[in-house]
């Protein structure tokens, strides 16, 4: 996300490169290019002129230190610009009460029942509520069974009535069993239209009136640009919503509406969302996301993400592992799994800095990258996993047959894994170290 904009901003800073100091002229000209790149990232003419504004405002206000460069400035100007339009500081979700009721809203295709299922993934497993999902999307056909399929697939009951037709019966009977049964939080996923009309505003403005929730969240692609600011703007007119989600974050390059919703609505941006796992949504930081769209990476999501993957117990066991060299090419396969299930691997290197730009016009598919290496593993047998020095060449044939790779393959991947296990053993071994020293004095 923020490709094309990330590139647009960088050109635009060249303007004040080699330049002593900060002029009208030469800020007049940057803002212009930036202008821009605003209106290439589909962010409204309003909105992109307004912000330019600020930035010439800020800018020529400045006493500039002899220290820093007038292109370190306005980049750092530009940057607090940014995070101010899209909020300032990250909004957390409410969901206080017994239980807290969450109605999600929004246009057919949004992505407002998958999103509905990761919401209630990151409530359950990450702040430990007891959630419960309402199936209230009778409109659309099969929209039930999804739900049911996701609530499942993340542990999640999902509360529904077969051949029932009256959303606000069915959510207020699962706002009843909830309250009953003692759940924390009931996700009420409601009914799209394929455009804004009566009756959709009219069904979702009954069911805000009958559940009284506690957060409302307007669900957006955010492929759709202008027209999922326009279309946050007449949902916020109407159901005076608590906050919004821009969903398919991952499909857009361009970044307009998460630049301009807070500003058009003046609701908080809450929760951005990528591709269908159950783990790639993140909450919105604006201070971060305008990190990011200045190529500065993000490494504190970055960080966060490996955090919630990361476990304990298992990460002891391989420290124990590479200590007394027993690490094989199973736990080396879980270290994968757990990398798969940080996101989309193209995404996480946008977040190291300078990465991201180097892999812009690099293809890469997270299941086809490791692909190849988790076939190879799964071909061998327990004890070649164990122990991969066993492996001479017949086993390496049979194996690169099995899983229809070629030997170089294999041999290539041995050779990867005996590298990654050195490099992990001397780093185990220099912290055990450092602390019997530290034990020492």
């Amino acid at each position: 996300m923020f490709e094309n904009l990330q590139e647009r901003l960088e050109r635009s800073f060249k303007i004040l490169r080699g330049e002593g100091k900060i002029t009208e002229i030469n800020v007049s000209e940057t803002l212009k290019d930036i202008r821009r790149a605003l209106l290439d990232a589909d962010v409204s003419y309003k909105v992109a002129k307004e912000f330019c504004d600020r930035v010439k405002q800020q800018a020529l206000g400045q006493n500039v230190l002899t220290a820093v460069k007038p292109q370190q400035m306005m980049v750092k100007i530009v940057h607090d610009e940014l995070a101010a339009f899209m909020g300032g500081t990250s909004t957390d979700i409410n969901v206080k009460g017994t239980p807290g009721i969450v109605l999600m809203a929004g246009l057919n295709g949004s992505g407002k029942t998958t999103f509905s299922a990761k919401l209630a993934n990151y409530l359950a497993h990450k702040r430990g509520m007891r959630v419960l999902l309402a199936a209230c999307d009778t409109f659309r056909p099969a929209a039930v069974e999804q739900l049911k399929v996701l609530g499942e697939g993340i542990g999640v009951p999902v509360y529904s009535e077969d051949g029932v037709q009256d959303p606000i019966g069915i959510a207020q009977r699962a706002v009843a069993k909830a309250k009953a049964e003692g759940f924390g939080v009931v996700i009420v996923d409601t009914a799209g239209r394929l455009a804004v009309d009566q009756e959709l505003m009219d069904e979702i403005s009954a069911l805000h009136q009958a559940l009284r929730p506690t957060e409302s969240l307007f669900v957006v692609d955010a492929m759709t640009g202008q027209d999922a600011v326009e279309t946050a703007k007449v949902f916020n007119e109407r159901l005076d919503f608590d906050g919004v989600v821009l969903t398919k974050m991952d499909g857009d390059t361009r970044g307009g509406a998460a630049l301009s919703i807070k500003y058009v609505t003046g609701k908080p941006l809450k929760f951005i969302s990528s591709g269908e796992k159950m783990e790639t949504m993140d909450i919105f930081h604006p201070d971060r996301i305008a990190d990011r769209i200045l190529g500065m990476g993000d490494v504190v999501s970055l960080v966060e993400r490996a955090q919630e993957q990361f476990d304990e117990k298992q990460a002891r066991e391989t420290r124990k592992k590479l200590a007394r060299d027993k690490f094989g090419l199973m736990d080396f396969y879980n270290q994968i799994q757990q990398v798969k299930k940080m996101g989309n691997i193209k995404d996480l290197a946008s977040m190291i800095p300078g990465v991201g730009k180097a892999l812009k016009d690099v293809d890469i598919d997270n299941d086809k990258a490791f692909k190849g290496i988790e076939a190879i593993i799964l071909s061998m047998t327990p004890a070649e996993r164990d122990n991969p020095d066993i492996i001479n060449g017949s086993r390496r044939k049979r194996i690169a047959d099995g899983s229809g790779t070629s030997v170089a393959e294999v041999n290539k991947l041995l050779k990867q894994f005996e590298g990654t296990r050195k490099m992990m053993k001397s780093a185990v071994t220099g912290n055990m170290m450092q602390r019997l020293r530290g034990m020492r004095r």
